[in-house]
């Protein structure tokens, strides 16, 4: 059931990017392609992005979804893609009040 449900969300977040770009707005699209320990998204979420900052999707949470934002719109200006790396460390996690830490991936894309 899990799976199914990721599929219909790559699904949804494909179809907007298509219909974004088929109105003529810029696009990028952030993938999680790894994660260690504890990551709030799966490999393979998706984000969609427009040049006006609308999104769907999710591949983190928080202050690292911003940051992913920031950079997509960066990248429309400017062409191109980019490998995004976030973490905490397992001491880090501690001091914060979470039982470990975890790493992600993303990839950040231009999509014509």
């Amino acid at each position: 059931m899990n799976e199914m449900l990721e599929k219909a969300a790559t699904d949804d977040v494909l179809a907007q990017a298509e219909s974004w770009l088929s109105e003529g707005r810029k696009v990028a699209l952030a993938t999680v392609v790894q994660t260690w320990g504890s990551a709030p998204r799966p490999t393979g979420s998706q984000l969609a992005i427009d040049h006006e900052g609308q999104m769907v999707g999710s591949v983190s949470g928080g202050c690292v979804e911003g940051a992913v934002i920031q950079e997509a719109i960066e990248l429309m200006e400017n062409g191109g893609h980019k490998m995004l790396e976030f973490g905490v460390t397992n001491d880090e996690a501690w001091e914060v009040g979470l039982a470990c830490g975890g790493k992600i991936r993303i990839f950040v894309e231009t999509v014509n």
